[in-house]
């Protein structure tokens, strides 16, 4: 109890645990549309939707500081790669939130003279980038961990026995393809936290992509992939060894 305390306590735990029930009415009225005898229940959880989409925009209002910060911070790291792709992730998400307060802003009334669909798309915008700024810092990271497995005699020794052990794989998938997959499989089971903000960042990225018209794919698949990028987040941020660094 006092864990769970000390978690909503935290203002991004709040965010996460409203993200994660927003889109899980997202998800659940996406379910439940074609169901005549939930029209009720469906108004409602739109309606609760709303209020945790509201919610969330408040509990975001000194995010812009924070990624300001942050990318102050990433632009000290020595390794060049890590500090490009996470200070673009830090800036355009600073933006990000700037876009959503206006948003916000204007939802409650304090500004009226503004597009809100053209501050909703350049919202969109600056995440999507932010996103694929830390994807990329995730593969670099699964890279640098595959090649030191690689290096590792005993790992090497570990591979051509799952390859000696498994014919049958070898000899429908090409042996290299098989090697490359039993890597990348062992790297991130070693490295959780790794395969977890990969996740996280894969399944995020499905809501810009659908917002911008890149990648349409339907609310359905939205709050699925929101729902799961939110769980993802309440789990790393209750348990930090599971949270990626830097």
């Amino acid at each position: 109890m006092d864990a769970f305390v000390q978690f909503t306590n935290q203002s991004q735990g709040r965010d996460r645990i409203f993200r994660a029930s927003q889109y899980a009415c997202a998800l659940s009225v996406y379910l439940l549309r074609k169901n005549s005898d939930r029209k009720e229940l469906v108004a409602k959880l739109k309606g609760l939707e709303g209020t945790m989409s509201a919610g969330r925009k408040l509990f975001r209002l000194g995010n812009t500081i924070n990624s300001i910060e942050a990318a102050k911070r990433t632009m000290q790291l020595s390794d060049r790669v890590l500090c490009l792709c996470l200070t673009a992730a830090n800036i355009n998400r600073g933006l990000y939130f700037i876009c959503d307060n206006v948003l916000w802003a204007r939802s409650v009334g304090l500004v009226r003279d503004i597009d809100k669909e053209r501050w909703s798309l350049n919202a969109s915008r600056c995440y999507f980038l932010s996103l694929v700024a830390n994807l990329t810092r995730d593969v670099y990271v699964i890279v640098q961990l595959m090649v030191q497995r690689v290096r590792d005699k005993h790992f090497r020794q570990k591979m051509d026995q799952h390859l000696r052990e498994n014919p049958e794989v070898a000899d429908v998938i090409i042996p290299q393809l098989d090697a490359f997959l039993f890597l990348l499989l062992e790297s991130l089971k070693s490295h959780p936290a790794v395969a977890l903000d990969t996740l996280k960042n894969v399944c995020d990225l499905f809501i810009p992509l659908d917002r911008l018209g890149i990648y349409q794919s339907n609310a359905g698949v939205v709050g699925f992939c929101g729902l799961m990028s939110s769980l993802i987040g309440i789990v790393t941020l209750a348990q930090p060894k599971l949270r990626i660094k830097p």
